[in-house]
């Protein structure tokens, strides 16, 4: 049997953090940068003096405590009834008034906004021309979310009869909204999760998001297994500690990846690695035996898939797999037309700007012989 796998950064479905549509990247990464600040330092189990004054700088500088604001990036959730971290006094003043993380009841969230109905209509298209058997995404809010894009969007593009009949996601580590699922026409059979992995320097679990393993049953009783993932980004935080952190996440694949080839010799891992071919991590992967899909005879195109795709620097999706499963690759492919690049490759008719454009990623897919 012919099977097409693919993998979709999709950048979410319905629903994406107000903080992501900033055009300003620099004010994009800082924005992050500063929420993660806020998250780390309400962890404390004391908030010292120094503490408390970065919090309430960070919650004024955001407008957190407005909760009519139409721009604030976060907000602070706190439980009715339970005790306060802030309280704002009659002159406007703002004081931390928590002494520690048990002393108030709650959490910092990032505020999500709806994505452009042309952006959610052109992912669906994306979807729709790729038309694989196996569709890996990555970045998506969770698995209902899955089923209501299958139902409401992808079956008025590809028609009832193609839409996908499985999909799962396990909600992973972030907070974010930005899983790891898949859509599948053939039967979801088994589902292992990696969200409590514990990096062994650190102790906090080693994957940004997750590590899904999902078995996919094929013809004749034969076995897939997608290992998907979505690797520590190099966007924001200290780029020493998110290098590190990928390291970690990819030994720990490669150790998953030699688990699961005891089980099948058809393993595939796909995903968003956020890091280049010639990386660290990457060649932890390659070590293994595992082998690029954009490395075959077959794959003619630009060397990236990331925007415009034009340099190695660009390509941060993969699809690698097995060696027994390498061999049965037919052909391989990516779907670009969805990402908005005027100067270098024609979009979709219906991808004007950087607001209607699927993702800044392509999709790519392969074609085996299985």
């Amino acid at each position: 049997m012919t099977i097409r796998i693919a993998t979709f950064n999709t950048e979410n479905l319905f629903r994406r953090p107000r903080v992501f549509a900033l055009a300003d990247e620099e004010k994009r990464r800082k924005t992050l940068e500063d929420f993660a600040t806020l998250v780390s330092l309400l962890d404390h189990a004391t908030y010292t003096t120094a503490d408390k004054k970065a919090i309430a700088a960070i919650l004024k500088k955001y407008d957190v405590p407005n909760n009519q604001s139409k721009t604030r990036p976060f907000l602070v959730n706190e439980t009715r009834g339970g005790a306060k971290l802030f309280s704002v006094k009659q002159g406007g003043t703002l004081e931390i008034v928590a002494d520690g993380r048990a002393k108030w009841v709650g959490w910092a969230e990032l505020i999500p906004d709806d994505i452009n109905r042309d952006s959610v209509q052109n992912t669906g298209r994306v979807i729709a021309e790729v038309d694989a058997d196996v569709l890996l995404t990555v970045e998506v809010e969770d698995r209902l979310t899955l089923e209501r894009f299958n139902e409401q969007v992808l079956t008025d593009q590809m028609g009832p009869k193609k839409r996908y009949p499985f999909n799962m996601l396990i909600d992973g580590n972030d907070s974010r909204g930005i899983d790891v699922g898949l859509f599948s026409r053939r039967p979801i059979t088994a589902i292992r999760s990696h969200i409590f992995d514990p990096d062994p320097k650190t102790g906090r679990p080693v994957f940004s998001r997750d590590c899904p393993e999902f078995e996919i049953e094929l013809e004749g009783g034969k076995r897939l297994w997608i290992l998907g993932n979505h690797f520590k980004s190099k966007g924001f935080g200290n780029p020493t500690d998110s290098a590190n952190r990928r390291k970690a996440q990819a030994k720990r694949v490669a150790q998953i990846y030699e688990e699961a080839r005891k089980r099948s010799a058809h393993v595939v891992v796909a995903g968003d690695l956020n890091d280049t071919p010639d990386s660290v991590p990457l060649q932890t992967l390659l070590d293994t035996g595992l082998q690029d899909a954009m490395s075959h005879s077959s794959y003619t195109g630009e060397p990236g898939t990331y925007e415009t795709g034009q340099s190695l620097k660009q390509k941060i999706d993969y699809l690698m797999f097995s060696p027994g499963l390498f061999k049965r690759v037919q052909a391989v492919d990516v779907e670009r037309r969805g990402v908005f690049a005027p100067h270098t490759f024609k979009s979709f008719p219906t991808v004007t700007g950087k607001d209607t454009e699927a993702s800044d990623h392509g999709a790519l897919y392969a074609d085996l012989d299985i």
